[in-house]
């Protein structure tokens, strides 16, 4: 575990707790770690789970599918973030999502009840990453509305102008990465590759925006687009 040491540091749910400080915790929390092959599910819908999962190298989507198999991508999970928390939480309620790895892909999981419950081994910092999972929870929530916002927006153009707004704020830069490609971030939306392709194309030809692949650069757009 030593080796993760630095990336569960940087984690928001070790936040404010010293390096030196987080084995000693992670000993109350009754973790284990486990591997998955590129493309393997880590969960799927219906299990029944009591343990968070931080990723710890690789990376995971969090994804829906419907009764007929159309795929839609909620998030993607990377080192140091957590999934199923909400899950972990309520315990004895089958999930409602499938968690697919993306590469070869290190999970921890870490028991609820166990960083739920304080000890007196690690009551100072315990209270504190009680604190940071609540913390945690508030801001997917606000992620949450702002993709029911990208989702609301009445054309596939707005869609992805709503979506690329958001992603160039958090870069503060018109130049940046989008975590998705093509296919996933079609499903990300629930929207036709084809479809979407065209207008990126579209919007490209425009002079909206220039891409390659997962990169994309943001020219001045009017409001009335």
């Amino acid at each position: 575990m030593e080796k993760y040491l630095e990336i569960i540091k940087e984690s928001s749910l070790f936040y404010g707790i010293k390096i030196d400080d987080i084995p000693s915790l992670l000993s109350c929390l009754s973790i284990y770690k486990k591997s998955y092959q590129k493309n393997e599910f880590v969960l799927h819908k219906g299990d029944i789970i009591n343990s968070i999962g931080m990723v710890l190298s690789g990376s995971v989507h969090i994804q829906k599918e419907d009764y007929w198999g159309n795929r839609n991508i909620i998030s993607e999970i990377t080192p140091g973030e957590l999934f199923a928390e909400t899950y972990a939480c309520l315990q004895n309620t089958p999930v409602n999502i499938s968690v697919v790895a993306q590469e070869n892909t290190l999970i921890m999981f870490m028991n609820i009840t166990q960083i739920l419950t304080t000890c007196s081994s690690s009551c100072q910092f315990h209270i504190q990453l009680i604190k940071n999972l609540l913390a945690i929870m508030a801001q997917k929530n606000l992620l949450l509305s702002e993709k029911i916002e990208h989702l609301s927006q009445r054309t596939t153009r707005k869609k992805l102008l709503s979506y690329l707004s958001s992603q160039s704020q958090k870069a503060n830069s018109s130049s940046f990465d989008i975590p998705f490609n093509r296919q996933q971030l079609a499903d990300y939306f629930s929207i036709d590759r084809s479809a979407m392709s065209n207008e990126l194309c579209k919007m490209r030809d425009e002079g909206l925006i220039k891409f390659n692949k997962n990169h994309f650069v943001l020219n001045y757009i009017s409001e009335d687009l």
